[in-house]
């Protein structure tokens, strides 16, 4: 119990004597403790969802609470416990959230209390965003980028023109939100931010695998989409060609702070030659309409 505030004891009492043990669980997860929810209230929460007498709305309503606590400690690590449940837990936990009409309102966050407050204040703010996104873009493709099938079976791989076309910009919003968390090696300086961190970084991975197979199967088919498809298409390339850079320095964090390099994949640069001739087709498809249009 060492770390754990007056309050937190008595947060978790009052959900003993209610009898909610995943509401006294999510209190656990979340004490004023500067360190990373602990595992075993994190594996309770994960099984908790698989039990069909388990209610989701509430405990995503225990875990709504919790965030909105004057603590940056509670606060983040609320927001790191729901994380972990929307990769780790049944499904029914993130369609869940993806139903609501808002999940975390902390734009405005600002714990004042210290320095430290302050400084950790600016990447909840982010980090809230993030998921926000990620259920957004759940509610959109009726699943998660994170959880699908990778590689030439994969969901991204076999998706239709139409399809690939309306999921890759809601692909490319996530993977914006998580890149807006832009954390530096300086930064990651307590066990809980650090949680954070590394749950973005296993996001991202899992983001850019289904970004990849998503550029391929566009690049597999731009050559028979129609003109506006074709536009749509070039625009998809030419913004996954700038994100890959923001990709590449997120990475480099991961490695200054001592994630193992067999975990990073590499990256490799397109080369300039597939832009000019995606491009130089496009030009061919508007100069002569009535031969090329499909």
């Amino acid at each position: 119990m060492s770390g754990q505030t007056l309050t937190d004891r008595i947060a978790a009492a009052q959900y003993s004597l209610t009898g909610s043990e995943v509401a006294r669980a999510v209190c656990k997860a979340t004490t004023h403790e500067v360190m990373a929810p602990k595992k075993k209230h994190l594996e309770y929460l994960i099984q908790a969802t698989q039990e069909s007498n388990v209610n989701i709305p509430q405990m995503a309503d225990t875990l709504f609470e919790r965030a909105g606590n004057a603590s940056w400690i509670v606060v983040f690590k609320a927001l790191a416990t729901t994380h972990h449940l929307m990769v780790h837990g049944n499904e029914r936990f993130i369609q869940y959230l993806a139903s609501r009409n808002t999940l975390f309102n902390l734009s405005n966050f600002l714990d004042k209390t210290g320095s430290h407050g302050y400084d950790m204040s600016t990447f909840i703010r982010r980090y809230s965003r993030y998921l926000n996104e990620k259920a957004f873009a759940y509610r959109q493709m009726a699943f998660d980028f994170v959880r699908v099938k990778k590689g030439a079976e994969g969901v991204m791989r076999t998706m239709s023109t139409d399809k690939l076309l309306k999921g890759m910009p809601t692909l490319q919003s996530q993977i914006d939100a998580l890149l807006e968390y832009d954390v530096h090696p300086k930064d990651l300086v307590n066990g809980v931010i650090n949680a954070a961190f590394l749950l973005l970084f296993k996001d991202l991975i899992k983001l850019y695998a289904c970004y990849n197979d998503g550029i391929i199967n566009l690049l597999e088919k731009f050559f028979q989409m129609k003109k506006g498809q074709c536009k749509d298409a070039l625009e998809i390339y030419k913004r996954f060609l700038t994100r890959m850079t923001r990709v590449s320095e997120f990475l480099k964090v991961a490695e200054q702070v001592g994630i193992d390099k067999n975990d990073i994949p590499e990256l490799t640069q397109a080369p300039e030659s597939l832009l000019e001739s995606l491009e130089t087709h496009l030009n061919t498809l508007e100069g002569k309409k009535g031969k090329y249009l499909l």
